[in-house]
């Protein structure tokens, strides 16, 4: 049977089965395993987990004394594992709700710039590692996943606004960021559970593995692709689930690589699948990249502003799964932080927050007037609120403006 103990029994020897809390915590690329390294009890105890599953079955006994510890005093120690219906009873309460106020975001945006700048450098050692034909680092890859669904769970948009201001020499590299945040952000918003949303999430970040296999005067090629080079990237769906499989991964996150490219009318490649035989995370991915790659500043194509990009995509017939692509915007926002908008009041605003109570109220900070054409002083307004009459038009372009620099609004 199954048992759990408090980690400061856990001892060298014993199978853990199961690491108690969240994935988020624990550097371990597996939940189950014979504990048989020091510096890995080591590192359990470190973490900040409080108690874990063992299979006595598999390894080592707890002591009679660890068995029999239970009283008024000290309560159970070691128990039974709990049924499905007890954890599904206590998850809802488990679950870290983010911070909703402003403050929260501008500190986890400063977070999510240090994620970013180390990713940026991580991916791009993985990318070249994976050109020379070298083994992907799985413990590095598995870690970075971790780091940026812990920014996604502490505020959700914060990182994934950040990443999208990548420069077009960065977004090889920042591109799979992004996917793996976005990525994240949407297995939350469709209640997935652990395991699946770190499977999305490393999909998400290998997606473009194939990539590395292209030649480089193709991929870096600062303007359009002629009809014969986008031929030869359209191999790299290919060529990176070839190299995920060489590495061992996990089928879906092949999936991920192999089909992010397909669309639900069956028009897409590399096997041009159709509807439901398109797996719902490549699905998920689908959505994902093209996203981030029409609202990133690219060497041949001006960005997208956020909200005209969710705008232009639901317009797309055949392209995405809706009812992912329904899931995908309430995880992002209609109107995405950064997304200049047009309010009835006739002045201009960028989205600095998301709306507590709807997707079409989110808090804006006012800094135009377009009826006298000029700036004006800056003020910050809750849409959402009840005693504010004025509401969003829809997206504005920013270059239609030669707006410069205005993201600098949001990030304060």
């Amino acid at each position: 049977m199954k048992t759990r103990i408090p980690v400061t029994d856990l001892q060298l020897g014993m199978y853990i089965h199961k690491l108690g809390g969240s994935w988020l915590k624990h550097p371990f690329m597996r939940g189950s395993f014979l504990l048989t390294e020091a510096r890995d009890l080591a590192a359990i105890r470190e973490c900040g987990i409080n108690e874990v599953w063992i299979d006595p079955r598999l390894g080592q006994m707890p002591t009679a004394t660890q068995q029999a510890a239970s009283g008024p005093e000290g309560g159970q120690i070691l128990a039974a594992e709990p049924s499905p219906a007890a954890i599904a009873e206590i998850a809802p309460a488990a679950v870290a709700k983010p911070a909703d106020s402003r403050e929260a975001l501008v500190q986890e945006i400063e977070r999510a710039r240090r994620i970013c700048l180390s990713a940026k450098s991580q991916v791009k050692d993985m990318l070249q590692a994976a050109r020379l034909g070298k083994a992907i680092d799985s413990d590095t890859t598995q870690l970075l996943v971790r780091e940026i669904a812990a920014s996604v769970e502490r505020h959700p948009v914060a990182l994934l606004s950040v990443a999208r201001l990548k420069t077009h020499d960065d977004y090889t590299y920042m591109h799979s960021v992004a996917v793996c945040a976005l990525m994240i952000a949407m297995a939350r918003q469709l209640g997935f559970d652990e395991e699946r949303t770190r499977l999305a999430g490393i999909g998400g970040l290998m997606h473009d593995l194939g990539k590395a296999a292209m030649p480089l005067d193709v991929l870096n090629k600062p303007g359009k692709l002629t009809d014969a080079e986008f031929n030869v990237m359209r191999s790299h769906p290919l060529a990176g689930a070839e190299m995920l499989r060489a590495n061992g991964a996990s089928p879906d996150v092949v999936d991920i690589a192999l089909h992010h490219h397909e669309k639900i009318d069956g028009t897409g490649y590399p096997h041009k699948l159709k509807g439901d035989g398109i797996s719902e995370l490549a699905r998920m991915g689908a959505i994902c990249d093209v996203y981030d790659a029409v609202t990133s500043q690219r060497a041949y194509k001006e960005p997208w502003n956020p909200a005209a990009a969710m705008h232009q995509m639901a317009k797309w017939e055949g392209h995405f799964d809706k009812a992912l692509f329904n899931a995908f915007v309430k995880s992002v926002g209609i109107y995405p932080v950064g997304s200049l908008v047009k309010l009835a009041s006739q002045r201009l605003a960028i989205v600095i927050a998301p709306g507590t109570e709807s997707l079409l109220s989110p808090v804006v900070r006012v800094f135009f007037s377009l009826k006298s054409k000029e700036q004006i002083p800056v003020q910050t307004i809750d849409l959402g609120a009840s005693s504010v009459k004025d509401r969003i038009v829809g997206p504005e372009d920013p270059a239609k403006w030669g707006f410069r620099g205005i993201d600098e609004l949001w990030m304060k």
